[in-house]
């Protein structure tokens, strides 16, 4: 199994993808973001190409260069570059996830493929287990968006027995507004060591108290880095 050098809690920086005015990646900035992230927020753990990267508006070969420069600036500042690697082609997905492994990130994430969607959750495990399989060594995490996705398989179902079928699996970014659902993926898998991870700023005093683990989000709280500080 897959095994992180550390849980990943606390605060996550969700990162945009610096362009531009060509509309070109800049990718200049991104050592100048790390440091921003790492000096002045406090912040040592990033997700890129997710929602706010806009990975799923960039080219394939766009993708790795981001991830590869990310890891390139943040080798020995971060703790942890979890790459979102979700795709609507399975194939896609998996180059994404082993280039993941081949720069040295430190997780990897999928959406549900959202133009065939799955139709039930084993349909979605089998893909996620297919995207999990290619990267072996990483850990892996489900990214729950279904405003965006519109798959409405409740998280709480999907993660029933899941690491049965996806060893690496390590946690969840929970980005929908549904609480009780949250509440029971966190109620009904304490056992497991989870991370849970919140991903609705707005909703995120919320998600604490039910027991998320950590966040990832497009705002960045500093005084809340305490929360988990010493855990």
């Amino acid at each position: 199994m897959a095994s992180p050098k550390k849980k990943l809690q606390g605060l996550v920086a969700a990162t945009i993808t610096p362009m531009t005015e060509h509309g070109e990646i800049n990718f200049s900035v991104i050592g100048r973001y790390v440091d921003y992230l790492v000096e002045e927020q406090g912040v040592k753990n990033i997700f890129v190409n997710g929602t706010t990267g806009e990975g799923l508006s960039l080219s394939i070969s766009e993708r790795c260069r981001v991830a590869e420069e990310w890891v390139t600036e943040g080798r020995n500042k971060l703790d942890q570059i979890v790459i979102h690697v979700g795709a609507l082609s399975l194939k896609e997905s998996q180059e994404l996830a082993q280039h993941a492994a081949k720069i040295g990130a430190d997780g990897i994430a999928v959406i549900a493929p959202f133009f065939l969607k799955p139709w039930n959750k084993d349909v979605l495990i089998n893909f996620l287990k297919e995207v999990a399989a290619a990267a072996p060594a990483l850990p892996f995490y489900y990214y729950h968006i279904p405003a965006l996705t519109g798959v409405k398989i409740r998280a709480e179902e999907l993660l029933d027995g899941i690491q049965d079928k996806i060893p690496t699996f390590q946690g969840l970014k929970f980005s929908d507004t549904d609480l009780l659902d949250f509440g029971q993926c966190v109620d009904q898998n304490r056992q497991q060591q989870f991370a849970f991870l919140f991903g609705v700023d707005e909703q995120l005093l919320s998600a604490l108290v039910m027991g998320a683990t950590g966040a990832v989000g497009s705002f960045v709280f500093r005084d809340l880095s305490t929360l988990w500080s010493n855990s």
